[in-house]
């Protein structure tokens, strides 16, 4: 720092406004947010005859008073932000838009981060884990730190919005992975490389791809993505798993790991499930899954059946296998479960029935609202 500034600031000490200016101008020029954004609090301090140095991190106001201090902040906040997205530095500028509760600056910025960024994993961090934009931090997670860390933050993404497309990022870049191996063995084998790009097509009629222990991909990265494909709707995402599911089924038994009822057959199991929501065999997908059911009270193989038979649209058969192998007399939950499938098949005469026998208030008065609705 010039010496002369301060030696400036000594024959201006009267005029506080000036010493802020020019504050504000070396903070600009040195591109220092620190120094910004804590000369504009300090002015603002100065202005609510506040002490300009405090040791509290909020300073006790008036109402009034807080009102002009957090629109400031606002300001202050903003103007450091968008010094640091200037000079392309994300993961600096968040701290002072997170603290506005502003994202949307934030999100335009990391849809054109330059990937060489050093901080990029923290921005990665920033778009996905943080919600600022958790498509393109997806997007970046598959790209720089691999499908292994990408199938651990899916699984614990709660935001509806943007799951779906997740996984059909996920789907998409496991597929290409088993694809281009397998193309890549094929060319090896027979000399030239297969036509298109369709992964059934290539396994079609090469057993010998499977001989012995062969694995294109890690086997644990293809079930736990199966795992999720039933939550799939995107017609050519369902596609890809489908195939996915019949490349599982070619494997080696070693690589068949046992999974949760009522996909206990990893692969076979997921294939028919997903064939049926691509359109293909619907009623033997449904026969499958309902011998699945020990009975009332089986709970997760009752909860899978019935989203297969909403998912075909199969609304008056989803409510009687609710109602017939999780009661909704035994339990809150599959009370609860009850409403949401009569909901969802627009049955409203079970809802009230049901309802009624439980002395639920709540849910009649939906029941008879909804339906009432309907006739409107």
């Amino acid at each position: 720092m010039d010496p002369a500034v301060f030696d400036w600031m000594e024959q201006e000490a009267g005029d506080p406004e000036a010493v802020f200016d020019r504050i504000a101008e070396i903070a600009r020029r040195e591109k220092n947010d620190h120094l910004l954004f804590g000369s504009r609090m300090m002015r603002l301090r100065l202005r609510l005859g506040l002490p300009l140095i405090d040791t509290e991190e909020l300073p006790r106001l008036s109402k009034e008073q807080r009102s002009v201090y957090e629109q400031a902040f606002g300001e202050a906040a903003r103007e450091a932000g968008e010094l640091l997205l200037a000079e392309g530095d994300i993961a600096g500028a968040w701290r002072y838009f997170d603290a506005v509760g502003e994202p949307a600056r934030v999100a335009a910025a990391i849809d054109r981060v330059n990937e060489d960024d050093p901080n990029l994993d923290r921005v990665i961090q920033i778009a996905y884990q943080e919600g600022v934009h958790r498509l393109k931090g997806f997007e970046l997670c598959l790209k720089h730190h691999g499908i292994c860390t990408a199938i651990t933050w899916f699984g614990a993404n709660p935001d509806s919005e943007t799951r779906e497309q997740c996984l059909e990022m996920l789907v998409a870049s496991l597929y290409g992975a088993v694809a281009a191996a397998i193309r890549e063995t094929i060319a090896a084998a027979e000399g030239a490389a297969p036509a298109g790009d369709s992964l059934g097509a290539m396994i079609a009629g090469r057993a010998w791809l499977f001989e012995g222990i062969r694995s294109y991909v890690d086997a644990t990265h293809l079930t736990s993505i199966l795992r999720f494909a039933p939550e799939l709707r995107d017609q050519k995402s369902l596609r890809m798993a489908v195939e996915l599911a019949d490349y599982g089924q070619r494997l080696n038994p070693m690589y068949h790991f046992r999974g949760d009822p009522p996909f206990e057959d990893t692969y076979r199991d997921h294939a028919i499930y997903l064939r049926a929501l691509a359109g293909e065999n619907p009623d033997a997908a449904a026969a499958h899954f309902r011998a699945k059911i020990r009975g009332p009270g089986d709970s997760m193989p009752a909860r899978v059946f019935i989203e297969l038979l909403l998912r075909l649209g199969r609304k008056r058969e989803a409510v009687e296998a609710a109602l017939e192998y999780l009661p909704p007399a035994e339990s809150a939950e599959n009370f609860a479960l009850a409403v949401e499938v009569c909901r969802a098949a627009g049955d409203f005469e079970s809802l009230r029935r049901i309802a009624r026998e439980r002395g639920d208030l709540l849910a009649y008065a939906a029941a008879i609202i909804e339906e009432e609705k309907t006739h409107a």
